[in-house]
């Protein structure tokens, strides 16, 4: 195939003097001296085996050969640039996809979209809500957000929230025959669990509170935090959860904190893309606003 090819920096320096009928012009334009020019023209006759120019004493036109030759390389170069010109604004518009866990989706992230819409209404987000890992070189996904320890080898990991679990319930809770006052109040109400957690946050959490007699048992568990949440904002029980998705809830009172114990976990919310995509433009503008965003709500504690 590319011996079929005519030299390609030759054909460009023809079309760009035959456009302006000048070499002198030509040279400037594309910022090389005449000489140059010349070179690549006459490189590029040679390899055609016809003239395409008539040089004159102070100007240049073309021969019925680069006339002819001219026309279709005008509409493959306008070709090249609309094809260059629509990847360009893929990579920096169209649709983005984001892949992320139910429960976050619902609890923060949908929450403040109408954000990142206002900002940049060319990029179409597409929220790919789910528990499975997404494989990036497998499913048509942008940009990840992950809970977890953060260890996803070959893929750019940039954490977004860093979070502490604590009790939350219905502000309902704190009043009524069983009160909540004390961390051994949870004794006369249901601990509310994530059936997803891997370990007993609970019992971690109530010795990090210096609670003896409070059995953790599964009571009411969910498969999704923000049915957790829901059951809490119920008054079913009280949850352990994190400011990432109680936090919009204890804003609007829905839900309390009814003690300040938070239990450090190893666990944080991260961004996650293929290094390969990682730099693109609307990534990087949805990772840009994802980050602020974060940091908006640290503030907001």
């Amino acid at each position: 195939m590319a011996d079929r090819l005519p030299p390609l920096k030759a054909v460009h320096y023809f079309v760009v003097a035959a456009r302006l009928l000048s070499f002198t012009r030509a040279a400037q334009e594309l910022h090389v001296t005449h000489s140059a020019v010349s070179h690549q023209i006459k490189a590029l006759e040679d390899w055609l085996g016809v003239p395409l120019f008539r040089r004159l004493n102070r100007t240049v036109v073309l021969t019925e050969a680069g006339q002819s030759y001219l026309k279709p390389l005008r509409e493959i170069f306008e070709r090249l640039a609309d094809a260059s010109r629509q990847v360009r604004q893929q990579d920096q518009s169209g649709p983005l996809t984001v892949s992320t866990m139910p429960s976050f989706a619902a609890k923060w992230l949908v929450p403040r979209l109408r954000g990142f819409r206002e900002r940049h209404p060319e990029i179409d987000v597409r929220i790919s809500a789910t528990e499975k890992l997404v494989d990036f070189e497998r499913d048509d996904v942008d940009l990840a957000i992950r809970y977890g320890r953060g260890n996803w080898p070959g893929l750019r990991i940039e954490p977004l929230l860093t979070e502490h679990l604590f009790p939350v319930c219905s502000p309902k809770l704190l009043e009524g025959p069983a009160p909540l006052r004390v961390p051994a109040d949870l004794a006369h109400h249901p601990l509310l669990h994530d059936s997803d957690w891997n370990e007993d946050f609970w019992s971690r959490w109530l010795a990090v509170a210096g609670v003896d007699g409070v059995s953790p048992r599964r009571a009411l568990s969910f498969n999704y935090s923000n049915l957790m949440l829901q059951a809490a904002i119920d008054g079913l029980g009280v949850a352990l959860s994190h400011n990432a998705l109680a936090g919009d809830d204890l804003a609007a009172g829905r839900l309390v904190k009814p003690f300040d114990i938070c239990l450090p976990t190893e666990f944080a919310f991260y961004l996650v893309a293929p290094e390969s995509n990682a730099d693109r433009p609307k990534i990087v503008a949805f990772r840009d606003w994802l980050l602020a965003e974060a940091a908006r709500g640290k503030g907001a504690e």
